[in-house]
């Protein structure tokens, strides 16, 4: 097989995705901007076959890109549990040898030595396989910003406060000392029998993301405390931020098959409550309640985003006493949701994808976070930013959610957190503008996969 030195090949930067849930379509939003900003480059997206069939193919993705599947690292005939982070832990154990197989499969075909790795940072062991290549490496961090300063320090906060009350202040984290130790992830907290393949990845980030050429945060500078940024610049050798408005051929399109949209144009300005979880974890059954007896008594106009199979848990009657009132449907074109004017709270898991969503179109969150990075997430948004609330005692109640709904939606007290959130998106508006600092950091990051 002949493969052209460096000095006669286009570059080709090899792409590995964390395959599962929200990771996978940021990734490739980040992918598509750099592959249109530099059309001699070529790159190779290497996932699952179940990830990679979600992606692709698709009439949007430009002939510079192309998918290679490796193993998920599930055994043939085996059954998973509940747990969701099994998942993680099976394709995490495939090592650097896997992602090895993705390398092999893309030079074969294209004939090109890949001359830059882009990674989720969630994959490790992409740094091992840079290394062998002898090329840059680049993780892009898809959860919060906020929340990759905890794991710089994730043995210190096991050290100090592992059997300390969940409302102490992490007071040591340079620009973030409000954040409590009930705000971290589960995988922070553990350590030694309790530490899974997937925490002891999270541990290592602080060991290895300085390492990186670049480290790449998909979000908006201007909206992290400096004192924060600038202490993750002292410590990592380039820090670019890239703002995660979507490629424009990831609009959505004008699908809304349960007709969303057309149910919002019949309301106010700022008076509906949009209710979405995620999709990977529901609340429990209590909890669905007692969002349906909340949303009835309020009377306020709501949309509901619950999976069918969850509907039996709600109250006997609620929906046709509601029909109305709401809309209770499975699925919803959130973005554009959260874009329409009659939207004026959101009751969220606090997800970084809903985050940002919500925070570009100036929606007041209220806050119900469940695990991972959505802790931090919920505590940056009612007590940095200020533009919503966690939701009393951090379990859905009716009296906890009739009163943030009431002071969002109506109370003077909550006319700042509505102010807040309308700042924030002229904010966030601001900074993708082509002179803003992102441009000049994608600019950056372009220069890097193009001189590598």
């Amino acid at each position: 097989m002949t493969i052209m030195s460096n000095s006669q090949q286009s570059k080709h930067v090899a792409v590995f995705a964390f395959p599962f849930g929200s990771h996978l379509m940021p990734l490739l939003n980040l992918v598509l901007k750099l592959a249109h900003a530099a059309p001699n480059c070529s790159f190779s997206f290497i996932g699952t076959d179940k990830s990679n069939a979600i992606l692709f193919p698709k009439p949007y993705i430009p002939k510079n890109i192309k998918a290679y599947n490796i193993s998920d690292g599930v055994p043939e005939g085996h059954v998973m549990s509940s747990n969701p982070t099994e998942k993680l832990n099976l394709f995490l154990s495939t090592g650097p040898a896997n992602l090895l197989k993705g390398i092999e499969l893309a030079v074969a075909e294209t004939k090109q030595r890949v001359t830059c790795i882009i990674a989720d940072a969630f994959v490790t062991d992409s740094l091992i396989v840079a290394k062998a290549l002898n090329v840059p490496w680049i993780p892009l961090w898809l959860p919060m910003s906020c929340s990759l300063s905890c794991h710089f320090y994730t043995n210190l906060i096991r050290e100090q406060y592992a059997n300390n009350a969940g409302n102490r202040t992490l007071d040591f984290l340079t620009g973030l000392s409000q954040l409590c130790v009930e705000d971290l992830p589960q995988d922070v907290a553990k350590g030694g029998e309790d530490e899974t393949l997937f925490s002891k990845t999270l541990a290592s980030l602080g060991t290895v993301l300085p390492q990186a050429k670049a480290v790449v945060i998909n979000f908006f500078e201007e909206l992290d405390p400096p004192l924060y940024v600038q202490h993750l610049r002292s410590i990592l050798q380039s820090l670019l931020y890239v703002v995660p408005l979507p490629f424009p051929l990831l609009l959505p399109s004008d699908t809304d098959k349960n007709g969303c949209l057309s149910w919002l144009n019949r309301h106010n300005a700022k008076t509906v409550a949009y209710v979405s979880f995620g999709t990977v974890v529901a609340p429990p059954p209590h909890e669905i309640v007692a969002v349906a007896e909340a949303l009835e008594e309020s009377g306020f106009p709501f949309l509901w985003s619950l999976k069918d199979n969850l509907k039996g848990l709600l109250p006997s009657g609620f929906l046709q006493r509601t029909g109305m009132l709401g809309k209770v449907v499975p699925w919803v074109p959130q973005s554009q949701v959260l874009a329409h004017d009659s939207v004026g709270v959101f009751v969220t898991h606090c997800g970084s994808n809903s985050v940002t969503e919500s925070i570009c179109n100036g929606v007041p969150m209220i806050c119900r976070p469940f695990f991972g990075d959505q802790g931090i997430s919920a505590r940056v948004i009612q007590d940095v930013w200020e533009n919503g609330v966690i939701i009393e005692g951090r379990v859905l109640s009716k009296n906890g959610l009739l009163k943030s709904l009431n002071l969002i939606l109506v109370q003077e007290e909550g006319k700042k957190i509505r102010e807040n959130a309308l700042n924030m998106k002229k904010t966030v508006q601001d900074a993708a503008r082509p002179e803003g600092k992102s441009a000049q950091d994608f600019k950056t990051l372009v220069e890097i996969i193009s001189e590598s």
